[in-house]
């Protein structure tokens, strides 16, 4: 097996997200919360802890504050000593003036650092996709067909594939096309349902990369894009293959997710508290790590049946720090720092850091983001024309609340005792 402190790493982590606004509002979308306690970068860099790979440059650029802090504060865990390191580069102009205009000019900007570490192979992952895999598989498939570059691809249903990158192959698992978001895919040989979209995971030789670099830099109509550029033309030339996705995450089908959209992020979130979740958190021979706030164990308070006043969480994953306060809270994610204060409702809602629910208020399939006081007595996802006047709402009917959104208290129609 290769020694994997011969791989260059590099996570591509400055996207905008723009379909994931407001959540992306201010920040970028590898830094998006998930899963309560997780940023959706760790899911990549867990990936290559796990993989053994020990040097990682994160390339940052838009709205990267949080991202920078969050790497700062959960991933100082490298021994510079050993050669390991996670460094967080932003765009820096380094080969003219203007900022990444692609995934390929990403790296192409950062071309030196590659010269520098001089490594056998250059591995390109995004931060932004949530799934598990060995790299290491990957390396060893890489060598095994004396590939030049290798893809990972996922199978999918052909119908689906239109909103993919779509990977052409031959018999051999040879890649002979790529097709961004094609109206009609090209199916997997002797498989007409079935298409492999390419899952942003680029495996490459690092002479081939920097001469490839180099020319798409040079060809002024290139998109400076991976996918639309450098690998149709790579394919042209050298050995390009297809690693048909190995998931680490140890069920029945295979968990991989571009989380791109709201709605998209939402179902995400809900199925992780199923009884049988697609996408397990609790592997501990695959562990996802993260940085954790000390915050005190959830807790919840009140049990006074007669009154209604009961604090408890059914179905459903509360970070630390939380404190269920005589309310109720179902098929939910609560992040740290949540209070539910008494006889408020949450249902199938994702609450972020320091959002507290006032009393009496009630919330169902809705994702409000950190620091939001909800007044007591108000309802979301209950009326969505009324929503839709405050709030963002999404085609399916999931409401949006922004980080800091200032909430109007409504007034009760009845008086209530003990408010």
């Amino acid at each position: 097996m290769m020694d994997m402190r011969r791989i260059l790493t590099f996570v591509l982590a400055g996207g905008k997200g723009e379909r994931l606004l407001p959540l992306t509002k201010d920040r970028a979308k590898p830094a998006v919360p998930f899963g309560g306690i997780y940023r959706i970068i760790d899911f990549t860099l867990s990936n290559c802890i796990n993989s053994g790979i020990r040097k990682i440059h994160v390339l940052i650029q838009y709205k990267s504050i949080s991202l920078q802090r969050h790497l700062r504060m959960g991933w100082s865990i490298f021994n510079a000593e050993l050669g390991e390191y996670i460094d967080v580069m932003p765009a820096q102009q380094r080969t003219g003036d203007y900022w990444y205009r692609g995934t390929a000019d990403a790296i192409y900007q950062n071309i030196y650092s590659i010269e520098q570490e001089q490594p056998e192979l250059v591995l390109i992952l995004a931060g932004d996709h949530v799934y598990k895999m060995n790299y290491a598989e990957l390396v060893e498939y890489h060598r095994a067909r004396r590939a030049a570059v290798t893809v990972g691809v996922i199978e999918i249903e052909r119908k689906q594939a239109t909103g993919f990158g779509v990977v052409e192959v031959d018999a051999e698992g040879r890649i002979v096309g790529f097709e961004e978001k094609p109206a009609q895919p090209k199916p997997i040989p002797g498989r007409p349902a079935w298409c492999y979209a390419s899952m942003g995971i680029y495996l490459f030789d690092r002479h081939l990369l920097e001469d490839a670099l180099i020319g798409d830099a040079q060809r002024e109509e290139s998109t400076h894009d991976f996918g639309r550029d450098v690998i149709p033309a790579a394919a042209r030339n050298v050995n390009v293959m297809a690693y048909n996705f190995k998931d680490a995450n140890q069920q029945t089908s295979k968990y991989w997710r571009d989380i791109g959209t709201i709605d998209a992020y939402y179902e995400a979130n809900m199925d992780l508290v199923e009884v049988t979740p697609q996408f397990n958190l609790y592997d501990r021979e695959w562990p996802i790590r993260t940085y954790h706030e000390q915050w005190p164990p959830a807790k919840t308070v009140f049990a006074d049946h007669a009154t209604g006043r009961v604090g408890m969480m059914l179905d459903s994953l509360v970070a630390n720090g939380c404190i269920i306060s005589g309310g109720s809270v179902a098929r939910s994610v609560l992040s740290p720092d949540v209070r539910v204060n008494s006889y408020a409702q949450v249902d199938q809602a994702i609450l972020m850091e320091h959002v507290e629910v006032g009393r009496y208020a009630k919330i169902r399939r809705a994702i409000v983001d950190k620091d939001v006081i909800i007044p007591r007595y108000s309802e979301i996802g209950y009326n969505l024309e009324e929503d839709r006047q405050r709030f963002q709402v999404t085609e399916s009917g999931i409401v949006v609340v922004g980080k800091g959104t200032v909430i109007e208290e409504p007034r009760p129609a009845v008086s209530l005792v003990g408010t």
